[in-house]
């Protein structure tokens, strides 16, 4: 505990009372906290006032970018309007109405998503997906298939951190210690085609074997005992994963056979980030299951949500007269001010066009990286949809020999851009850096990124050809 008269810095208030996400303890210890005090666009700055460009748009999430004053504006006015009320028990409150009839619209009229018919309201991606979780569950046991439990979710995916989705959590470093995955959470294989492609397999070859492992899983566990498949529809925090040609139809096709209920994560993909307004409209999926967050709000306030299909609903609604009150929820489900914040946050993506922004910008940001580093022997692929991108690292280009992953090459990557300037993520499940900047993004900041991160790969090359051998 400290106190002002002991007159201690930011950096050591915070060493002493803060327990950080994803942070080693022992070196936040060592080395203290980046304290951000500002930003505007694509830039932030810390308290000593160094600026970065910020390509991570926080977590994958301020898509608008910073210092949106017209957000804080609609949060005040709801505030001082009501400031807060439950949705418990059949009330409610204008702006979240109107939040989620808004994006109902956008999937039926921007994502051929018309079967999209009910909206659950949360605070995280991960309460979204335990929300999931737990319905997929509700829903078979008002069906009377109370043995239906299980989901299949996918090596290498992130679906949150909470129980239920810290299970579904593909990553081992998030399992680790945590007794994860609990049981009735399965894992098939990852669909990323450049790592994990076999000598001579195309991509026709490669989806179909991985189409052939989860059939095979199925098979296994025996289809009436599972619930649900949970996919992101581009792998964020993976490795930007995108998924191989015909994967999504194949599997949509197999879990209809099935009676399998399909979930689409797109926390990170919904609202523009893939240059789409859902990925569900970019790869034609038909979820019986959305997840939204972040991009809802570019996370100016914390805001899920569980969109479910009619085939849900009227189950749901039919089993009403006898099952009573649906008991689940949040005492911030269905919050005002979320809901008016999401509401000016669409608002400016439509008025500035950012859906289009993000196609043109991350097609240029993907053209200028290859073309950059295109030469360099430790890049091996650079790819991404919309303002999604990532550049991957090898220890040899020429036979696909990755590095060695206790080596984290692309960590000394990421810290040698930082120095530069250029703030960006080092990803968890594989030697990859990933490129999600605000939708806002310019030419002119691109080039500027580029360029930088290209001086940060240059003054790491002494270290990369050591860890390659």
């Amino acid at each position: 505990m400290t106190s002002a008269a002991q007159n201690y810095s930011l950096e050591e208030m915070d060493r002493q009372s803060l327990i950080h996400p994803a942070t080693s303890i022992a070196d936040h210890l060592k080395n203290g906290p980046t304290i951000i005090s500002g930003g505007s666009g694509v830039r932030v700055k810390d308290r000593h006032g160094r600026e970065l460009i910020d390509c991570g748009a926080g977590l994958w999430c301020v898509n608008i970018g910073y210092g949106r004053a017209e957000l804080g504006e609609a949060a005040a006015q709801a505030m001082r309007d009501l400031g807060y009320y439950h949705t418990f028990g059949s009330h409610s409150n204008e702006p979240i109405i109107r939040l989620a009839d808004r994006v109902l619209s956008l999937f039926r009229e921007k994502a051929g998503a018309g079967h999209l018919s009910k909206m659950f309201f949360g605070t995280s991606g991960s309460d979204a997906n335990d929300t999931n979780f737990k319905l997929v569950r509700y829903y078979n046991n008002l069906l009377g298939r109370p043995q239906k439990k299980k989901v299949i979710s996918r090596l290498g995916s992130y679906h949150g951190l909470t129980y239920a989705a810290g299970s579904l959590t593909g990553l081992a470093a998030f399992h680790k210690a945590f007794d994860l995955p609990i049981e009735g959470v399965l894992h098939t294989s990852c669909p990323h085609f450049y790592r994990f492609a076999e000598s001579g397999e195309d991509e026709e070859a490669f989806t179909a074997r991985m189409v052939g492992d989860l059939e095979a899983l199925i098979a296994r566990e025996g289809a009436e005992t599972i619930a649900a498949f949970i996919a992101e529809p581009i792998m964020g925090t993976g490795g930007v994963f995108l998924p191989p040609k015909g994967y999504f139809d194949r599997v949509q096709e197999l879990l209809a056979e099935h009676d399998i209920l399909f979930i689409a994560d797109e926390v990170i993909t919904g609202f523009g980030r893939t240059g789409a307004w859902f990925a569900t409209g970019l790869f034609d999926l038909k979820p019986d299951i959305v997840t939204l967050a972040k991009g809802i709000t570019s996370a100016y306030f914390p805001l899920s949500a569980s969109v479910i299909s009619e085939k849900i609903w009227e189950v749901l609604r039919d089993a009403s007269p006898e099952m009573g009150p649906l008991m689940h929820g949040f005492t911030y489900s269905g919050h005002p001010v979320g809901g008016a914040v999401g509401l000016a946050n669409l608002d400016i993506m439509e008025r500035e066009g950012l859906i289009e922004n993000s196609a043109a910008m991350g097609a240029y940001l993907r053209t200028q990286l290859a073309e950059r580093l295109g030469d360099n022997p430790f890049v091996g692929d650079v790819r991404g949809a919309g303002l999604m991108v990532a550049v991957e690292f090898v220890a040899d280009k020429q036979s696909r020999r990755f590095f060695d992953p206790q080596t984290q090459p692309h960590r000394i990557v990421a810290r040698k851009a930082l120095e530069e300037g250029v703030q960006l993520r080092a990803l968890p499940y594989g030697e990859i850096n990933s490129f999600s900047p605000p939708l806002c993004i310019t030419r002119s900041e691109i080039d500027e990124v580029v360029e930088r991160f290209a001086h940060g790969l240059e003054r790491s090359m002494p270290e990369l050809r050591q860890l390659a051998r």
